[in-house]
């Protein structure tokens, strides 16, 4: 049997499976990751692959049972060895000879380079692609070689030019790249005034417009944070050279100046119903004892309070909660006591809401005279157990993590006082000053000298009259 007569069976077999499936070339060539011309080149005879591979895939592909793919797998193996064969000498050195495909022509001339094949699609599994610059053709003596997934001999019509169907491609593909360049041309030669479109599909911010004393200043662009480094050969900035303003700062980087936040970077709680030692605490009520309800518990102390009309008598304390609001330090630097009035004492009776309580822990605190004409808050250590506890020296340092409670400590005798803290802070170059009050409203503390003082009698469950 002749190589002819291999190849062509083997060729035949494919076509007849290719037949059943009603596709075209294209579709079984994607499927198969095959260009389209490669495997029309298998199933016509022109070309043996290589490699069974990308045949067992096509019969797959097809619905070939076993032994079809035996037989074409036996098919395949002739066909290569018929492609691999050697020629006679005498057809060798008698020109081309004329054969059903272009794969069984030999020449005299083997050296004769091969014009690259342009591929339409990737090759996949089937084999590299073709060297061009006749990488892979034939040495001296007209050996048939590998030409990249195709067995194929000596062609002697290589020298007379690239076949139609590889001149049509190159000229598809020259076409093309012609059109790319004309329309970077075109676009590039469009002016910069803003009109482009942005990635979401409107247009961008007008440029800023640069000084006209220097027109090759580059303009900034508020579309896009990255700057490029390239610029237009004519001098001018292109579009993509001009560098762009960022639209949002950096995280972690600091915020400028102009765009730093308004409010403080402290926040602050103020609780008026402290009682000393947890226990002791005098209120003014206007009220006889038998209308005034029993102390409350020193949790409850503001509602009971509100609900009686009841005023500070002789001291008010405040337990003032400072932190920051980031991990950023903030420093106090002072606290200072304005009075916003002064008045006579309020009238009525002092509540006690103990019967004499004192403990061994004296938490340090801010002592108020407010009876002075200008009160200033002193810093007052505390006691332990006969510990002493340091007093709060201003500046203190306070932040997210390391919050502190200050103790302010009003006392007044002789008048009916309202008054408010400030308490002045500094951060990152940044200073202010807050206010610190009851929700909006003075804190209130009255004197009770001369009024008339109970204490509440657990056991007969009545206020009787403290005695002095």
């Amino acid at each position: 049997m002749s190589a002819q007569d291999d190849v062509a069976r083997f060729a035949a077999l494919l076509r007849e499976l290719k037949e059943r499936t009603d596709r075209s070339y294209g579709s079984l060539a994607r499927r198969v990751h095959m260009n389209t011309s490669t495997l029309h080149r298998y199933c016509a005879g022109e070309a043996v692959p290589v490699d069974f591979a990308p045949v067992e895939r096509f019969a797959a592909l097809c619905g070939a049972s076993g032994e079809e793919r035996l037989e074409l797998h036996r098919r395949w193996l002739r066909a290569v060895a018929a492609r691999q064969r050697p020629r006679p000498a005498g057809a060798a050195g008698g020109g081309a000879t004329t054969g059903p495909g272009p794969a069984d022509r030999t020449t005299t001339a083997p050296d004769a380079p091969d014009a690259p094949d342009i591929p339409d699609g990737p090759d996949g599994p089937d084999g590299p692609a073709r060297a061009g610059g006749g990488a892979g053709e034939a040495g001296h003596g007209g050996a048939p070689v590998a030409e990249g997934d195709v067995v194929s001999g000596a062609r002697a019509d290589d020298a007379r030019g690239r076949p139609w169907y590889r001149r049509r491609r190159v000229a598809a593909a020259l076409a093309a790249a012609c059109a790319l360049l004309a329309t970077v041309g075109s676009l590039s030669a469009l002016p910069d005034d803003g009109r482009r479109p942005s990635a979401g599909g409107g247009p961008t911010a007008a440029p800023a417009v640069s000084a006209p004393a220097a027109p090759a200043a580059p303009r900034a662009r508020a579309s896009s944070p990255a700057p490029s480094g390239s610029a237009a050969p004519g001098g001018s900035p292109s579009p993509t050279a001009a560098p762009r303003e960022p639209s949002a700062p950096a995280a972690g980087s600091a915020a400028p100046a102009d765009s730093a936040p308004a409010g403080p970077p402290l926040t602050w709680t103020a609780d008026s119903q402290a009682w000393a030692h947890g226990c002791g605490h005098d209120y003014v009520i206007a009220k006889p004892p038998r209308q005034v309800p029993p102390p409350p518990a020193p949790q409850d102390a503001g509602t009971w309070a509100a609900t009686q009309s009841a005023v500070h008598g002789g001291e008010t304390i405040v337990a003032l909660s400072v932190q920051g609001t980031s991990d950023t330090a903030v420093v106090l630097t002072a606290l200072r006591v304005r009075v916003a009035g002064r008045g006579e004492p309020a009238p009525g009776n002092a509540y006690a809401m103990d019967q004499g309580c004192g403990g061994a822990l004296t938490p340090r605190y801010f002592d108020v005279d407010l009876d002075m004409d200008r009160p200033v808050a002193r810093a007052v250590a505390g006691n332990d157990a006969g510990t002493p506890v340091p007093a709060v020296r201003l500046p203190y340092r306070v932040s997210a993590t390391d919050p502190e409670v200050l103790l302010v400590t009003a006392r007044t005798g002789t008048c009916d006082c309202r008054w408010y803290l400030e308490l002045d802070w500094s951060s990152r170059g940044r200073t202010g000053t807050v206010r610190v009050d009851d929700h909006g409203r003075p804190f209130r503390t009255s004197g009770i000298e001369g009024l008339p003082r109970y204490e509440y009698d657990t056991s007969a469950r009545r206020w009787s009259p403290r005695a002095p």
